[in-house]
């Protein structure tokens, strides 16, 4: 049975939570991209959701997992990433807010070089996080490297809490079901903007990565019956659809367990996109690259070349392909990201 909005706040607010963003983030109508395709766009700005420059979707599921952490009593933090992670740097920074020493492991997926660190990894080294970058060994998968860093991060986390401190583990992109609610929370804020502009979006367009928005999203639309809002996920690295797909769905169902109530997930309504991942994750797309001018050019809003930009290539491609109607209101999701502007070349790409 679907919630009110005041019914859906109550349970949310039983949960810990570390004021941490700026919300509601805004939601703009892009009036002149809109008049260039012939749609009605409109953008969410979780881009500016954080208590400096660099905010990003990763604030939201922060407030929780680093709420919890606090109750806890929590000294120290690790999580887990590329040497670009938006994640970690938003993990580095709202430890700080709190007090808490963050600590990284970092996988080399695009190995950083030590004369010219840039964006994200410069930022976490100014705010001093204890940083270990874990390269790709020869014959080792991206996966197998990011496994060895998980077991690194569990001695280290073990040898803290053996000295008499206590280290919080926040997962991979803050994807769990205490880190999704904070998306199930996203979602009552967007019903919320959406009845005070008098309009409902047929369609929201979002990067996945981890699948822990994407759970978030769907949790807060079973949660609230918006059973009128597609929405669609488009990844940023390969996926195998069926596995990830039940991934993200046990984890949609985890996470409505926690807030409460009696909502179910519907599996079919998970859309999960895989046509603009390629060549890779952190690597480049033409489409990506044309979406990251486009929208500059017409907006002055900046997206990135390993999320936002191949997500906003997805919804530009629907426009193109006929399958969104003119007049239908579509929203995108920014996630944030936009110091992978300022990355390595290799993950830049040709965007000027």
């Amino acid at each position: 049975m679907a919630l009110t909005l005041q019914e859906a706040r109550a349970l949310l607010d039983r949960l810990p939570r570390a004021a941490l963003g700026f919300f509601p983030t805004p939601i703009m109508r892009l009036d002149r991209l809109s008049d260039a395709l012939g749609a009605s766009l409109y953008i969410k700005r979780d881009d500016c959701s954080g208590v400096n420059l660099f905010g990003g979707n990763k604030v939201r599921k922060l407030e929780y997992l680093l709420g919890q952490a606090v109750r806890d009593g929590a000294t120290h933090a690790i999580t887990y990433g590329a040497t670009q992670s938006n994640h970690a740097m938003e993990t580095a920074w709202a430890c700080r807010r709190l007090g808490i020493q963050p600590i990284l492991y970092l996988t080399a997926v695009v190995p950083p070089r030590p004369e010219d660190v840039r964006a994200n990894l410069l930022l976490d080294r100014v705010l001093g996080a204890e940083i270990h970058i874990v390269p790709i060994e020869p014959g080792e998968t991206e996966a197998d490297a990011e496994a060895r860093s998980f077991e690194m991060g569990a001695a280290r986390a073990a040898e803290l809490n053996a000295a008499g401190s206590k280290c919080a583990d926040i997962p991979m992109g803050g994807a769990s079901a205490l880190g999704s609610v904070g998306f199930a929370a996203a979602m009552a804020e967007l019903r919320a903007q959406s009845d005070a502009m008098g309009l409902r979006f047929a369609r929201i367009y979002h990067s996945t990565g981890t699948g822990g928005t994407m759970a978030g999203l769907h949790a807060g639309r079973a949660m609230l019956g918006m059973d009128d809002a597609r929405i669609i996920s488009v990844a940023a690295s390969p996926k195998d659809a069926a596995a990830y797909l039940d991934k993200v769905y046990g984890l949609t169902r985890a996470t409505l367990s926690l807030i409460g109530g009696d909502a179910a997930p519907d599996k079919a309504a998970m859309q999960l996109r895989l046509d603009q991942w390629q060549p890779g994750y952190e690597r480049p797309s033409a489409a990506g690259s044309a979406a990251i001018r486009l929208l500059a050019r017409t907006e002055g809003l900046f997206v990135d070349p390993v999320y936002t930009g191949k997500a906003l290539a997805g919804l530009l491609a629907d426009i193109e392909g006929g399958d969104i109607r003119p007049g239908e209101n579509v929203l995108f999701w920014h996630t944030g990201g936009a110091t992978a502007l300022f990355a390595e070349p290799e993950i830049l790409g040709e965007v000027t």
